[in-house]
């Protein structure tokens, strides 16, 4: 990550200046990470996440809510939605799709850190692993805190990423694969102690290749737990998946549920 990110002093003072403010880079491996099976998965996932959650049309903030797949699903089931990124592209891509199907969604710019409308949401999501980014534990947790604050008496937060023991059960040094007419290759490595893990992707396109690497902070079940704790939730479950099955060996992904 880069080291010009300042460390978490106040939420006025964190600057969204990070690797991850690179639209370059979000625009590249778009056409990867958003393909047509993943736009298809939102329509499961928002049916286990209203489940879990225990609500019906709550008013919904999707926290890096990148293309707006969660929130536009969400928004066709009656809920109002807001959706809030760092990415331009994305959140423009977004508003098209909400306007051609005359959704109420709306999608706004802001960073994780400092985004927060107190007690105006029944439900907050942070999805697709996207969390663990920033340069310390601290920012993790204003951003864990901006989406506690963000949430009505009796919210729910539902995160959905990568655990650091389904990190470790499923770890492999790097593949290559095809994919919307490129070449993909990746690798990953350890950092620490499994403090963290490496990402580097390298997409080549004909003639163009780009080489990204990126760090991402693991979070186990119990850590997760507490740091939401720490941030002022008074309950959290943990599932391994968003249909709810035990966080155990069969885990395919870390899912915390966070009740204020």
């Amino acid at each position: 990550m880069s080291e010009e990110t300042p460390p978490y002093g106040s939420r006025g003072s964190m600057a969204a200046n990070g690797w991850f403010t690179d639209e370059g880079f979000w625009t590249a491996y778009a056409s990867l990470m958003f393909d047509e099976g993943r736009w298809a998965e939102a329509l499961d996932a928002v049916d286990a996440i209203l489940r879990l959650a225990g609500m019906d049309k709550p008013a919904v903030l999707d926290m890096c809510c990148g293309p707006g797949r969660h929130s536009l699903e969400f928004s066709r089931r009656g809920c109002p939605v807001v959706g809030v990124d760092i990415t331009q592209p994305y959140l423009e891509a977004a508003r098209d799709s909400a306007a051609y199907e005359g959704l109420n969604a709306s999608f706004e710019h802001g960073d994780a850190r400092s985004w927060v409308r107190p007690t105006a949401f029944n439900l907050a999501v942070n999805l697709f692993t996207s969390f663990g980014y920033f340069d310390s534990p601290e920012e993790d947790l204003a951003m864990l805190s901006c989406m506690r604050t963000s949430l009505k008496p009796g919210g729910v937060l539902v995160m959905d990423l990568v655990g650091k023991e389904t990190a470790a059960a499923n770890f492999i040094e790097g593949e290559w694969f095809e994919r919307d007419g490129k070449l993909v290759l990746t690798e990953f490595s350890v950092v620490g102690a499994w403090e963290g893990l490496k990402n580097r992707w390298i997409i080549v396109d004909g003639d163009k290749k780009t080489d990204r690497s990126w760090v991402q902070r693991l979070y186990s079940a119990s850590e997760l737990r507490r740091a939401l704790i720490a941030a002022g939730f008074s309950r959290v479950d943990i599932y391994g998946s968003l249909s709810g099955i035990a966080y155990d060996h069969n885990a395919h992904s870390l899912v915390a549920v966070a009740r204020v």
